[in-house]
C-alpha cells in the first residue's frame, strides 16, 4: 500500500502543479502545444472466455498521463491530419471484484491525434508496460506482470488549452510466460478525463 500512496502522490503532484507553473503564459492549442497533462478515471471489466481469461475482474481505474508531442502537424488538408504524441502513464487499477486490491505500474504508449476539426480531437493509441498485481489468483502465477493495450478516444475542447475526453481501451495483463500458471486478464476499460495543453 505504501507504493500505491507514493505513485498516487506523484500523479497528483504532476497533474496539479505542472499546469499551474505555466498559468501566466499565453494559452496554447492542440496545434501548437508541446505537452499534455491528463487525468483519466473509469471502469474496467474482464471478458471471460476471451482467449484464456476465465476470471471476472472489475476495476476502478485512475491514470495520470503525460504526453509529449513529437511532431508538428502532418498531412495538412487530409482527413488524417494530426500529430504524433508519446505518452507516459502512471496507472492505479483498483480491483473491486474478486477482492479489493491495487494494481500499479507504468505504461509507454504511442498516439496519433487528429487535428483537422476545430473543437474535437479524435485519437488512437497503443503500447504497453509493467504492473504489480496482487489479486491472490494462483492462475496468474506471478505478481510482476506485463500489459499491452490499444484504444481510441475523443477530446472536446472547452477552452483553447483544456479538453474533456472519452476513451475506450482494450487492456491485457499476463506474466508473459515467466511463470507456469499464466491466465491473462483481457478487459475493456471506459475512461473519462481532462487534459491541459502547454
Amino acid at each position: 500500500m505504501r507504493l500505491t500512496r507514493i505513485l498516487l502522490s506523484a500523479v497528483l503532484a504532476t497533474l496539479l502543479l505542472s499546469p499551474c507553473a505555466h498559468a501566466a503564459d499565453e494559452p496554447v492549442d492542440l496545434k501548437s502545444a508541446n505537452y499534455e497533462y491528463s487525468f483519466l478515471s473509469g471502469y474496467g471489466i474482464t471478458h471471460r472466455d476471451f482467449g484464456d481469461t476465465r476470471t471476472q475482474v472489475q476495476t476502478f481505474d485512475m491514470i495520470g498521463r503525460f504526453g509529449w508531442f513529437l511532431s508538428q502537424e502532418l498531412g495538412s488538408g487530409c482527413w488524417y491530419q494530426g500529430r504524433h504524441e508519446f505518452l507516459i502513464e502512471l496507472p492505479l487499477h483498483l480491483t473491486v471484484d474478486p477482492r479489493v486490491s491495487p494494481m500499479v505500474g507504468g505504461y509507454l504508449l504511442g498516439s496519433w491525434k487528429f487535428t483537422s476539426l476545430d473543437t474535437w480531437a479524435p485519437y488512437v493509441f497503443a503500447g504497453g508496460g509493467i504492473l504489480y498485481v496482487d489479486l491472490g489468483l494462483p492462475s496468474m502465477g506471478s505478481r510482476l506482470d506485463f500489459s499491452y493495450q490499444g484504444g481510441t478516444g475523443i477530446q472536446y475542447f472547452i477552452a483553447k488549452d483544456t479538453a474533456l475526453s472519452l476513451e475506450y481501451r482494450y487492456h491485457h495483463i499476463s506474466n508473459a510466460g515467466t511463470a507456469t500458471a499464466n491466465e491473462p486478464l483481457n478487459s475493456s476499460k471506459i475512461l473519462l478525463g481532462v487534459s491541459f495543453f502547454r
